[in-house]
């Protein structure tokens, strides 16, 4: 048997099939990178093409039952408990079951927000230049850069600033006292007030003698962010082993995703955050998508529950951004809306339901499987879809 030129004639093999185009292109590329006969061609196309339409739904499946006891099903296995986040034991995150709920009600700000953070170039294989992204992200507070202290006799809240701490949350700056003098500068811009710098002393006080408005500086004192994200009170860094080779990856608590993204040495490709509407922000609806698909595999992954299919996962995300927003499953969004009086007083909030559609004069279609189940009808998928009849024919015309 001859061996068979894979790059001419393959093309034409591939073009023959059934196949979408993404996996026409990426069976071609594989074969022709392989040394094989025809009979050898013929038979992975044909094997791809089959195993392609197997896996494809069958016309009146009832796709959106089968996702919901496919992902309903394992939900019943998982915790209710709130995990430390896979290979971070310094960082809690939610997990288990509070998680995915929501993910599916679409929740504006998630118990534990945090952010995966990449690095490019030199900032991932540097543990300084690491360290000079990790200071732009995490809030620099008044408490981490020194002490402060107060003289009621004086009416004066004192600030001793650490100069190693200072270098070190200032990397690019090497004169300690012009670190002082911006924050001296800070402080007066933020509190109102006019300070007196002696070195890495920092003195200031109330206008007016009064030991209340003294304790309220210190306590505005304490809120103020010198360097850093409001939002990410903290940062963990750690070396690890990624599809790029080993680098630093940073992980916060709390998140600021637009904000981060334009932080210099921060790989904007990579970096990833666990709010779904950060992302649908930054990045928009498909993005916020892919991030609602892999937030919820991850979530069923680190349980256990691998074995749902990503199909039904990629429905329940289509579902929830297919108006080109982010819409929570529930009364308040899909559930709540949809066109069945039935199917939505069979959700939550009944009487309310049903209230309302009798003001107004609703009419049900019943054309979905809720509403259908509810007065007992046959529903409109799979084998309910056919009717079968049978013509009456008389003896003379079946003869």
């Amino acid at each position: 048997m001859t061996d068979y030129d894979v790059s001419t004639d393959i093309e034409v093999l591939v073009e023959d099939t059934d196949l979408p185009r993404r996996l026409k292109d990426e069976v071609y590329s594989t074969l022709e990178d392989r040394d094989a006969t025809l009979e050898e061609v013929e038979d992975i196309v044909q094997g791809v093409e089959a195993e392609y339409l197997d896996t494809r739904v069958d016309p009146l499946d009832p796709v959106g039952t089968v996702s919901a006891q496919s992902i309903g099903e394992p939900g019943t296995q998982m915790t209710m408990n709130t995990f430390h986040y896979a290979g971070v034991a310094e960082i809690d995150v939610t997990q288990g079951l509070p998680r995915l709920i929501e993910l599916v009600d679409a929740r504006k700000e998630p118990d534990t927000p945090m952010m995966t953070v990449h690095l490019e170039d030199e900032f991932a294989e540097n543990r300084e230049r690491a360290h000079e992204v990790v200071w732009n992200i995490e809030a620099t507070k008044i408490l981490q850069l020194g002490d402060v202290s107060t003289n009621v006799a004086d009416m004066q809240v004192r600030v001793s600033l650490n100069e190693d701490t200072l270098l070190e949350r200032w990397p690019t700056v090497d004169d300690p006292i012009e670190i002082a003098e911006e924050i001296a500068d800070t402080i007066e811009s933020k509190l109102g007030v006019e300070t007196r710098r002696q070195e890495l002393i920092i003195a200031f006080g109330p206008e007016e003698p009064s030991y209340r408005d003294l304790l309220q500086l210190v306590e505005d004192l304490s809120d103020i962010v010198f360097k850093g994200i409001e939002d990410i009170s903290r940062v963990v860094i750690r070396k690890e082993e990624t599809d790029e080779g080993e680098e630093f990856v940073l992980y916060t608590e709390g998140s600021d995703f637009g904000t981060v993204l334009g932080i210099e040495g921060v790989d904007a490709s990579r970096t990833s955050c666990n709010n779904i509407h950060e992302i649908y922000r930054n990045l928009g609806v498909e993005a916020a998508r892919e991030a609602i698909i892999e937030e919820t595999m991850n979530t069923l992954e680190e349980q256990g529950l691998d074995d749902v299919n990503i199909r039904h996962l990629m429905l329940v995300a289509d579902i929830m951004t297919n108006e080109g927003t982010i819409e929570s499953i529930g009364r308040h969004g899909i559930s709540g809306s949809k066109d069945s009086v039935l199917a939505r007083a069979a959700f939550e909030v009944t009487v309310n339901h049903l209230l309302d559609a009798a003001i107004h004069g609703e009419v049900d279609a019943l054309d979905g499987v809720t509403e259908n189940v509810i007065v007992g009808k046959p529903i409109k998928l799979g084998t309910g879809d056919v009717n079968l009849r049978m013509s009456a024919r008389s003896s003379e015309s079946a003869d």
